[in-house]
């Protein structure tokens, strides 16, 4: 299903987003000393170094590329042992599903209880306002079930699970550390600020827009001001600009250029090499 998927969006998807400034990922190469991205088309996969610990968040597409830009940042696909699953679409767990090329077959996965009902075809997952099921998502890696608020360990590595439910039925973000919250498609960048993720893609917009507001309100009352890293749309460090636009959803279908700086067509990666990814730090937005 992942190659199918991968391809559909690859072809199909470019053309319906070219020009709508929708998806703003980051080229490969380090945020931070601990936080490196991979950027496959559209969408970024994460990885968090800490002494001889790389733990992964999310899967990507099955991506022919994978090894190739994770060889730019010195990580080995065989050193994966570990992979944190914000939530089971196809561009964030590609490289995991059972038809892909097994990269990661010896990983443990770690995925909320709740987003792996779709994982046993107890649920399906729905998109353009619930009208289309997409097909069933079959993966073979040990999982390790998580609940809301749930705290775990790998190897020193703190690991906060946060249930933020909209995207889909079980989305989880994680605080890694409590310094890097990976928010996968909670949350969407503007140029002015973040809003609730792509509205056609959700099972429910207005628990997203709730579960947004719930997240922002227990960061806050714990004082916490974590990097913010998206799945599609870069990252930032302020808190204010991450939430500025909580109760709105970003649209696909309006016309207006929500970011004039964004890539005319986020599936052309031409930009995205490996003396580019050995240049520094890569920029935040909001800053």
């Amino acid at each position: 299903m992942s190659k199918k998927a991968t391809e559909f969006q690859r072809k199909a998807m470019s053309r319906m987003y070219r020009g709508k400034e929708i998806f703003k990922p980051l080229n490969t190469g380090w945020i931070d000393e601990n936080v490196a991205c991979v950027r496959e088309w559209v969408a970024n996969i994460f990885f968090y170094r800490k002494g001889d610990t790389t733990i992964m968040i999310d899967a990507g597409y099955n991506y022919d590329r994978l090894a190739e830009k994770m060889n730019w940042l010195g990580i080995d696909p065989h050193s994966i042992r570990h992979i944190l699953i914000t939530h089971q679409d196809t561009d964030h767990v590609g490289a995991v599903e059972a038809d892909s090329p097994g990269l990661f077959q010896n990983a443990k996965l770690y995925i909320s209880a709740i987003e792996n009902r779709y994982l046993t075809g107890e649920v399906r997952r729905r998109v353009i306002y619930r009208l289309y099921k997409l097909p069933q998502v079959t993966i073979n890696n040990e999982k390790v079930l998580l609940h809301d608020g749930e705290v775990i360990d790998i190897d020193g590595i703190r690991i906060e699970c946060f249930l933020v439910p909209g995207h889909t039925w079980g989305h989880m973000v994680y605080l890694v550390d409590g310094k890097y919250l990976f928010t996968g498609d909670t949350l969407w960048f503007g140029a002015d600020g973040g809003y609730c993720f792509i509205s056609a893609l959700a099972e429910d917009n207005k628990l997203a827009v709730k579960s947004l507001a719930l997240l922002e309100k227990k960061l806050k009352k714990r004082g916490l001001h974590p990097l913010f890293i998206t799945g599609h749309t870069g990252w930032t460090d302020n808190l204010e600009f991450a939430f500025a636009h909580k109760d709105k959803l970003c649209s696909p279908f309006k016309k207006r250029v929500h970011d004039p700086s964004a890539p005319y067509d986020a599936y052309d990666e031409s930009d995205d090499t490996e003396e580019n990814a050995k240049s520094g730090f890569l920029k935040g937005v909001g800053r």
